[in-house]
């Protein structure tokens, strides 16, 4: 999981994801986002988006000559996974134990509302 992080370890490429939290974006637009708060280049703009894409975390395609820039779901999810499991060791079985604590409360229950129930733990109806 090393690409994403690296990858945010700039404070540029972090304030482009930033810029791209609001939607998808022309390389241009990003680059005077970039350029309202610190002086850079396109060509520097443009490889810090290179370094994004590759570590998963934007997605480019083209329409006519233009470039667009969107954030990826998959790569951001991915990290976040990686950063909640570190949180909580047992966070990735979470979800499985609900389901079955789920289960085994409805074979209770179930067992207790079954016809006879009553008789065989030793309770009058």
């Amino acid at each position: 999981m090393d690409g994403p992080f690296e990858a945010l370890g700039d404070r540029t490429r972090r304030q482009l994801l930033e810029l791209l939290s609001t939607g998808e974006q022309p390389a241009g637009a990003l680059v005077r986002g970039l350029q309202a708060s610190a002086p850079i280049s396109q060509p520097a703009v443009s490889q810090h988006l290179r370094v994004l894409r590759e570590a998963g975390l934007v997605t480019v395609r083209a329409e006519g000559t233009r470039r667009l820039y969107a954030l990826d779901p998959s790569g951001l999810a991915a990290a976040q996974a990686w950063l909640v499991a570190l949180a909580d060791p047992l966070a990735p079985f979470a979800q499985p134990l609900d389901a079955l604590a789920t289960e085994v409360a409805r074979g209770e229950r179930a067992r207790r509302t079954a016809p006879g129930a009553a008789e065989r733990d030793g309770r009058s109806a």
